[in-house]
């Protein structure tokens, strides 16, 4: 339950943060992931896709799926084509939306409170924390790059844990034990098997 609340505010708290104070940029943009969440107009049967549709076009504009698909990949990117580097994005980028957008889903209104933020060059750091409704506490980290004049979300960190991280580790055991066109074939696996 953690797990899926902590994932819930990676999509959910981080969405449309341009240049300027990320903090101030992170609240705004959380607001307009929960009004879609909470309008009455996307929910029920048959809204779904629409109501997961206009998340994604929220958390897009923010999230640098390239960059922490690069970084997700760490060693092994470097190895790989332009043309793998373009074909992994977008298979990486699914794998985020399929594995989150459920979760993501079942908010039920958990406060976010944003404790501090800090900016060095670059680089900056949103912190919050996630009250679930039985009282207990989630730690999430942002971690944000200014990349052409807008800050762009690269990582998150749950109770100590980063998404890209994680991701990387399992990454490089599969690439070890089987080959890169092996992690690609079980990822578009993935993606056909959940599109039936």
């Amino acid at each position: 339950m953690l797990c899926t609340l902590g994932v819930l505010v990676i999509l959910v708290s981080a969405a449309n943060v341009f240049a300027g104070v990320p903090m101030d940029e992170v609240k705004k943009t959380t607001d307009e992931v929960l009004a879609v969440l909470r309008n009455k107009e996307l929910k029920g049967p048959g809204k779904e896709e629409l109501r997961r549709q206009k998340i994604l076009g929220i958390v897009s504009q923010v999230f640098d799926f390239r960059e922490m698909a690069k970084r997700s990949l760490g060693i092994y990117w470097r190895k790989r084509t332009p043309q793998e580097r373009d074909e992994f994005v977008p298979l990486y980028k699914d794998l985020l939306n399929r594995t989150y957008m459920r979760k993501v889903e079942r908010y039920t209104n958990e406060k976010i409170i944003y404790t501090d933020e800090s900016i060095q060059g670059d680089y900056a750091v949103v912190r919050t924390r996630v009250e679930t409704n039985t009282g207990t506490q989630i730690p999430l980290e942002y971690r944000l790059m200014k990349k052409d004049g807008k800050w762009v979300v690269y990582d998150v960190v749950i109770e100590g844990v980063s998404l890209v991280n994680n991701y990387r580790s399992q990454f490089s055991q599969i690439i070890r034990s089987d080959s890169y066109a092996g992690l690609v074939k079980r990822l578009k696996k993935k993606t056909v098997k959940d599109t039936k």
